[in-house]
């Protein structure tokens, strides 16, 4: 399954292009959390003896490639509803496409 969003963005990082499809398939003003993609990337990779909180293991990464797509545009990080910048960002956050 490829979208424009990937199509674009040629030699991103699998978690990255996860992070871009989940939020190319949400609702417009809609935003996810960062466990929510992590365990999205977790049930796609999971193998039948892996444990159920599977996502914790990939919610660094998770962080680390939407910081990624912060910087280059490609998403917005929220905290209470208003936009944050990546870098700094603490605390409950959640990422949304740009409009």
């Amino acid at each position: 399954m490829t979208d424009n969003a990937n199509e674009n963005a040629p030699g991103l990082d699998p978690i990255a292009e996860k992070i871009l499809e989940l939020l190319a398939a949400s609702e417009p003003n809609s935003s996810l959390s960062p466990q929510q993609i992590a365990q999205a990337v977790a049930d796609a990779r999971r193998r039948p003896n892996d444990p159920p909180d599977l996502w914790r293991r990939y919610l660094p990464a998770v962080k680390q490639q939407a910081l990624h797509l912060a910087r280059a545009g490609k998403l917005i990080v929220m905290r209470k509803g208003k936009e944050v910048d990546a870098q700094t960002a603490k605390g409950v956050i959640r990422y949304k496409r740009p409009i």
